[in-house]
């Protein structure tokens, strides 16, 4: 097999030719199809996320098919076409397990951050976090669903019945949340960099009934927010845009500082959340909902390859919709 690996903090991908892997109890091996480049993919090269043991091989939105399954595993055959999510991996024995909140599992596997991704030509994973995709739609139009997509519809729920809903950071999240929002029949009001004027055409084609930078205020109160830009100092910005009652979503597993505000921007029962993981039936309901809401994802594919290209691309703000890597 050929994997993207980064070797250690600070460098760049290097590719390298490694045995094919074999999967253990409960596990399946997947020849990797097409694979999307997420935020956390830089928070991992980045080094900004704790306990990265290396050589890592990072990539946590995969599609592929299923080529081996290891002992005790009968929910997939070979053959089959999967899609591997962040969560690769759950103790299913800690409180948070048994009271159904896996995504704060205490003893958790990350599928790129922790154990090995899918910037490679093949990737092991837990059976149990493989959801079978069916024949329908392109590999890589469906990659990235399985971050952007499902951490996407987490925060949307926890975002309530907002029907003034706002996205800071119209990006791969972004633009698949918006489309499910408009769906379901609520008003989008989508935030960008103040330069990024693609991004902010982009937002209006999908729906969004504003747009405009993340240091503007909406034309009107929102019901509710969710920032998908790892920057904190928009927290408080989000919070000043909500009404009375509104909440604020933080949707990424990394952000900066967010700075000290005052009080009276949070007061009036206004709220303040993070969104943590996935679990599976956050999964199963979001790709039961993908066709119903005829989500479209925008997608620019790139050889495996040109893996550190792309997260410069996504660094920088170059990337409309999502990327994807094909091995």
């Amino acid at each position: 097999m050929r994997a993207m690996v980064l070797p250690a903090p600070g460098e760049p991908l290097r590719m390298q030719e490694r045995p094919n892997p074999l999967p253990g109890d409960g596990e399946i091996r997947v020849t990797v199809s097409a694979c999307g480049v997420c935020r956390t993919d830089l928070h991992v090269v980045d080094a900004e996320l704790p306990g990265i043991k290396y050589p890592i091989v990072p990539g946590h939105e995969i599609v592929g098919r299923v080529d081996l399954v290891g002992r005790n595993v009968t929910s997939h055959r070979i053959g089959e076409r999967v899609g591997i999510p962040w969560l690769g991996y759950t103790c299913g024995v800690c409180r948070f397990c048994r009271e159904g909140m896996e995504n704060l599992c205490d003893h958790p596997l990350f599928t790129g951050y922790t154990r090995d991704g899918g910037f490679a030509t093949h990737t092991i994973a837990d059976a149990r976090y493989a959801f079978p995709l069916g024949e329908e739609g392109d590999d890589v139009a469906i990659a990235p669903l399985l971050c952007a997509g499902l951490i996407g519809w987490r925060s949307l729920v926890m975002a309530g019945n907002a029907k003034r809903l706002g996205i800071y950071g119209f990006g791969a999240a972004g633009h698949i949340v918006a489309q499910v929002a408009r769906w379901q029949g609520r008003s989008v009001y989508a935030f960008t960099r103040s330069d990024d004027v693609a991004a902010q055409d982009f937002a209006r084609r999908l729906g969004a009934v504003w747009t405009g930078a993340s240091d503007q205020m909406p034309d009107t109160p929102l019901d509710a927010a969710i920032i998908y830009a790892p920057a904190g100092e928009l927290v408080p910005a989000a919070l000043r845009a909500v009404r009375k009652g509104g909440r604020v979503v933080c949707a990424g597993i990394h952000m900066s500082d967010i700075p000290s505000f005052p009080y009276d921007i949070l007061w009036e029962e206004r709220q303040l959340v993070s969104v943590a993981n996935l679990t599976r039936q956050d999964g199963l309901d979001f790709l039961k909902i993908v066709p119903l809401a005829g989500i479209r994802t925008q997608t620019t594919a790139f050889p495996l390859t040109e893996a550190n290209e792309v997260l410069k691309k996504l660094r920088t703000g170059q990337i409309l919709g999502a990327a994807v890597l094909k091995p």
